[in-house]
């Protein structure tokens, strides 16, 4: 009979989220939540120089601008980006601290262990 390596999935937080935590992260999921917001947020992110005009992310849609501005809105509601307004333009960009605290929520604290 040979012994079985179970591995066990490492913990990913050091402690429950409180009440507020849970809240402010179910905005920002939410806002994630929906296809065309979740490519708007990895355009913007992946962009060259960090921040991507409105005018570089309405042709990769097919949708009309005012829709893409809702779903920009709601990524900026959410805390995930910010924007700036340069002559008619927009120019949007991640909010590094708000992303980081989303990929914090998946990302294991260790390896996993064998029991």
């Amino acid at each position: 009979m040979t012994a079985v390596t179970i591995q066990c999935c490492a913990p990913i937080a050091r402690e429950p989220l409180s009440e507020s935590d849970a809240a402010d992260l179910a905005v920002m999921l939410k806002a994630v939540a929906d296809p065309v917001r979740l490519r708007l947020l990895s355009m913007i992110g992946s962009h060259a120089g960090g921040e991507a005009c409105v005018c570089d992310l309405t042709d990769a849609f097919d949708l009309t601008a005012p829709t893409i501005s809702h779903h920009l809105k709601v990524l900026r509601t959410a805390g995930l980006i910010s924007g700036e307004r340069r002559g008619t333009w927009v120019y949007y960009r991640i909010i590094p601290e708000a992303v980081n605290r989303l990929g914090a929520l998946f990302t294991p604290l260790a390896e996993p262990v064998s029991a």
